[in-house]
């Protein structure tokens, strides 16, 4: 009998409600004798979570909000089905790093994930990373932790995932001894791919969250249309795979098909292809090292045409923002990541045009870049200096 079979994984997936968790959730249930659900984790959808704790039975249920929690409590004993619901940020870490998890699903968008993806790390767990702004905001630290602590790193993002899948099996952030000689990052190009400078800057929240090909939530969506979802994913290539900036290129990639690519020194170059669906990066990081199932179509490649073009950054600065912070170290990309998320939530919100989101961002990382960043109070005090600035640029914008 396989061991898998004999001891299920047992896992506690941050952002269960969410599009990553949704998605765990369905190849999880395609494999009931090797993953068991031990926690599941959610900010405000009492409903999905309900419903999410009827299907996999979970020992806890998280909610980040404490009505949330309230009115989940209620109807978990209203249905009597016996899963024990906690409430706020400190649960999120002890359902994180309970002796009985192996396997951590991070799946938070924000930062808000930070801490109890990091606390994880630091217990050694298997972590599969589908959270960001761990890496963005902490990438130094948290790998520290993944090397101290023997935890298990594996990457979700399909890019990320692509790349890993490309690189050899015993990779160990070695370049030149693996004959890697650079990492390519597939973008799709998101809904503005074609539009004008001024398109672009008068563009609605409805047109920047309707992705052309994959289905996200609203805050990434918005990335992938600013291009700031690449500019984070190099920022997280660098620590993922211990790659130099210079080594890390981004090219757009409209089908989607071809999630990323490896380059080595013999000229070859190795793509991972697929249809774009996340059950795949998913069900690779569940399963791993064994592939799994994942009820994800088979790609259809006749008739395709597959094309690809460089990113343009005039148009889409935020790219170009994020090489500047991984160049310029220390609380950098913190700074670009919190003024990002402060300034996509206005934007969402209706309160500044598109355009404000790379404006308040180069703002704020003229003010505050250079800081420090050896501890996470470090980063979070970086977090939150950020914020401050950029909702005060986006504030007078919108007087």
């Amino acid at each position: 009998m396989n061991a898998h079979r004999m001891k299920p994984r047992v896992l506690t997936i941050l952002g269960a409600t969410g599009t990553i968790g949704v998605n765990t959730l369905d190849v999880v249930a395609r494999h009931p004798d090797r993953f068991e659900i031990f926690a599941l984790t959610g900010a405000t959808q009492v409903e999905r979570m309900v419903e999410q704790c009827r299907a996999h039975r979970p020992r806890f249920a998280v909610m980040s909000e404490p009505a949330a929690a309230a009115a989940l409590r209620e109807r978990i004993a209203a249905e009597g089905l016996g899963v024990e619901v906690l409430e706020g940020a400190a649960a999120l870490t002890q359902v994180a790093t309970a002796p009985e998890v192996d396997t951590l699903m991070a799946a938070i968008v924000g930062a808000a994930g930070l801490p109890a993806t990091l606390a994880a790390a630091q217990a050694g767990k298997r972590i599969l990373l589908a959270n960001k702004e761990t890496l963005v905001v902490s990438g130094q630290l948290f790998m520290d932790a993944i090397a101290a602590s023997g935890a298990e790193l594996l990457p979700i993002d399909s890019e990320h995932n692509a790349i890993f899948q490309a690189l050899p099996r015993d990779f160990d952030g070695d370049f030149q001894q693996a004959g890697v000689k650079a990492l390519w990052l597939t973008a799709s190009g998101g809904p503005f791919r074609t539009l004008s400078a001024e398109a672009i800057a008068a563009a609605t929240p409805a047109q920047a969250v309707a992705h052309p090909n994959w289905v996200m939530g609203k805050k990434i969506s918005v990335d992938s249309a600013s291009l700031m979802n690449k500019g984070l994913e190099v920022i997280e290539a660098r620590w993922l795979f211990n790659a130099r900036p210079d080594q890390i290129k981004v090219v757009v990639h409209p089908q989607s098909i071809v999630h990323s690519m490896v380059e080595y020194a013999d000229g070859s170059v190795i793509a991972q292809m697929g249809t774009p669906d996340m059950r795949t990066p998913i069900a690779y990081a569940l399963g791993f090292p064994e592939r799994i199932e994942a009820g994800v179509p088979a790609l259809e490649l006749m008739n395709r045409q597959l094309s690809f073009e460089a990113p343009d950054t005039a148009r889409f600065p935020c790219l170009q923002l994020a090489f500047d912070a991984l160049a310029a170290g220390g609380n950098a990309a913190a700074v670009l990541n919190a003024a990002n998320e402060v300034a996509v939530a206005r934007f969402l919100d209706g309160a500044v045009p598109f355009g404000a989101i790379a404006a308040s961002i180069a703002h704020t990382l003229e003010k505050l870049a250079g800081g420090a960043a050896a501890t996470l109070e470090d980063l979070l005090e970086a977090d939150r200096q950020a914020r401050s600035v950029a909702g005060m640029y986006l504030g007078a914008l919108r007087a």
